[in-house]
């Protein structure tokens, strides 16, 4: 079987969630895929070994400015011209399925030419009622026309109820005993300016990632480039997180059972409803500005993690692929949600944990759909 697999490149998320893919494809040989990312600049990915001689196509990609969606100036890098010239060239009749990981340019240029086609991500939760802000049509709309697929499998932290899947994340490195000092802040959408200054007014140390190396800084603050197994490291040997309210880094966190400290995109529909659904599961705390105050009083409160193991949903979903996705999603997903192990409800210190029955906790968790 010959698969066309589209990658939304704007956020190092669905990127990673297409690595995890990409390891579960090699164990099928009758599987060939050909990957295709767009969304961002071809020199700005990084560690892209695991797809070989991937395409790569302009798509859509959202702006951001200190921490919220500049609506403005994505509009106005918006190529619709080349956007509906790359749809109609790509040539997706030469496959037998396409895969859309909230992707544009695949999805549509298999919707227009009626392939068989298949979206798979974070984004795909959205079509089910699940927690989300009251947010307009025209932010629905969008969600829903971003990349249309027949078929779908969401993920989330959640089934709340529905066909959804846990997510694509595993522990790529087990916590030490005696964890390292530092906390880890990936926050990419901030303003650098601000956010390293008043990280500067903590005495803790701080490992950031997502920001030039070359700002000035104080002494407790190391700005790291983008790496992959160095990310992964530093995540895995840190105190507590500090993010963004992304779904994937969040995901693979909870597997280590790290304190999560997150504030949401301001606009963002998908980060603002995943700041929700955080709340409501108790799985980090949610706040809408970071500064010196608000992590200062985090901290002093001994935060505590939750740590759960996720099932292999990758190589799941490809052995699902190969037998002919002859089974329902949500047969898939029952499947999937027995093999969820919930773990700890774990303090900075491994000395400090406490079992939490977390099954049940979040089996109280109810999903809302907003007005």
């Amino acid at each position: 079987m010959k698969i066309l697999y589209g990658v939304q490149g704007t956020g190092n998320g669905h990127i990673s969630r297409a690595r995890a893919m990409a390891e579960a494809f090699q164990q099928f040989p009758d599987l060939e895929v050909q990957w295709l990312f767009s969304g961002r600049p071809p020199e700005k990915l990084f560690a892209m070994e695991a797809f070989g001689d991937y395409w790569w196509r302009e798509g859509l990609t959202f702006v951001h400015k200190e921490g919220k969606i500049d609506k403005l100036a994505t509009a106005r890098q918006l190529d619709l011209g080349k956007l509906l010239n790359d749809i109609r060239e790509l040539p997706v009749n030469d496959f037998d399925l396409v895969i859309s990981d909230f992707e544009p340019v695949t999805a549509w240029a298999a919707k227009k030419r009626k392939c068989a086609s298949l979206g798979l991500g974070h984004q795909y939760a959205f079509n089910f009622s699940i927690p989300t802000p009251a947010f307009g049509w025209v932010a629905r709309s969008i969600m829903k026309a971003f990349a249309p697929v027949p078929v779908s499998l969401g993920m989330h932290w959640y089934h709340f109820g529905h066909p959804i899947l846990p997510p694509i994340a595993h522990a790529h490195e087990e916590p030490t005993p005696t964890e390292q000092e530092h906390i880890l802040v990936y926050l990419p959408f901030e303003h650098p300016t601000p956010l390293l200054r008043h990280l500067a007014q903590l005495p803790q140390q701080f490992i950031v990632y997502g920001l030039p190396t070359d700002l000035p800084k104080a002494e407790n603050i190391t700005l790291k480039a983008p790496s992959v197994e160095g990310f992964r490291h530093d995540v895995a040997t840190a105190r507590a997180v500090i993010c963004n309210s992304g779904f994937e880094l969040i995901a693979e966190t909870l597997t280590l059972g790290k304190p999560i400290l997150t504030r949401p995109l301001k606009g963002q529909f998908e980060q603002e409803a995943n700041g929700m659904a955080l709340k409501e599961l108790q799985l980090a705390k949610v706040v809408e500005h970071i500064d010196a105050l608000t992590i200062g009083r985090w901290l002093e409160e001994h935060p505590k993690g939750v740590r759960i193991a996720w099932p292999n949903v990758a190589h799941a979903i490809v052995q699902w692929i190969a037998d002919g996705r002859s089974e329902s999603p949500q047969a898939l997903a029952d499947k999937l949600w027995q093999g969820v192990v919930p773990g700890q409800r774990r303090a900075q210190s491994a000395d400090a944990s406490t079992t939490l029955e977390t099954t049940e906790e979040i089996e109280g968790a109810k999903g809302s759909e907003s007005s």
